[in-house]
């Protein structure tokens, strides 16, 4: 059962529980959200029951007490749920954590690679899943002002399998693979491999045991005191190489955001 959700865990024995543990327990799955943020006693006054009826549920569930269901609400955190594990989020901490990560996002040496190999492909496929689309989404949106034969994926209905078997040396693939990725992650890097593209990852530290499959990897931290992650050093990362990208390429890069904007006025498209 360790590996079990909290949730989990309390559909599994609801039956076994007594009425007034089926209170406790409904009290822990109205408040899943920010759990930890409350005392033992507290979620007891809550739920109307005693302390020690709290306690017998947490022993119930397979929790020696409320501070490992605290250890196994961070344990989920750390997974990519949304969970509040602290008190009341302290704005000047998570500036200054949010600051960190993109400034160590955006020195990383290899950087300047990425800007190269994107700037040269012959094509350019963009991946990104949950979270981590909306990124790519960005990546897509910014190159492309840049260069041509920039394509994202994947979208609704669209399967992966279509995108990476027009891969061929020459292209290059980003992927953004930021924790909780599909589960076909692993073999679409392997078949990707296989095409002799370039591969570039953009990933927190989780997406570690795929690196040997790529050929440059880009860490971000997504992490933080919140109870959802936070895409701003993956975010600026790309707004970088985007950005190196345009300067790499110079005036053909130029033209072309000159012949967007004449695009744009002409068919009326933005103001």
């Amino acid at each position: 059962m360790t590996d079990m959700r909290l949730d989990e865990r309390i559909a599994r024995h609801r039956s076994e529980l007594s009425p007034q543990e089926r209170r406790a327990a409904d009290t822990l799955l109205a408040h899943l959200d920010d759990l930890a943020t409350y005392r033992a006693a507290e979620l007891a006054d809550l739920a109307g029951v005693s302390k020690a009826t709290m306690s017998r549920l947490f022993r119930s569930l397979g929790f020696a007490g409320f501070d490992e269901v605290r250890d196994h609400l961070r344990t989920l955190r750390s997974a990519g749920l949304p969970q509040r594990v602290d008190g009341t989020p302290d704005m000047e901490a998570i500036a200054a954590n949010e600051a960190a990560h993109v400034a160590a996002a955006v020195s990383q040496p290899r950087i300047g690679e990425a800007i190269e190999w994107l700037a040269k492909a012959e094509r350019v496929l963009i991946l990104g899943w949950r979270g981590s689309f909306s990124v790519a989404l960005q990546m897509r949106h910014q190159l492309v002002q840049a260069r041509n034969h920039v394509t994202l994926g994947p979208f609704p209905g669209q399967a992966v399998g279509e995108e990476i078997a027009s891969l061929r040396p020459g292209d290059v693939l980003v992927l953004y693979g930021f924790r909780r990725r599909p589960r076909t992650f692993g073999a679409l890097l392997e078949r990707a491999a296989s095409t002799g593209a370039k591969i570039i990852l953009i990933a927190d530290p989780t997406a570690l045991p795929h690196v040997p499959l790529v050929d440059l990897w880009l860490e971000c931290q997504v992490e933080t005191t919140l109870a959802f992650d936070s895409y701003s050093a993956p975010s600026t990362l790309t707004s970088v190489i985007a950005d190196g990208v345009l300067s790499t390429l110079g005036s053909a890069a130029h033209d072309r955001v000159s012949r967007i904007a004449g695009a744009y006025q002409e068919i009326g498209e933005v103001e």
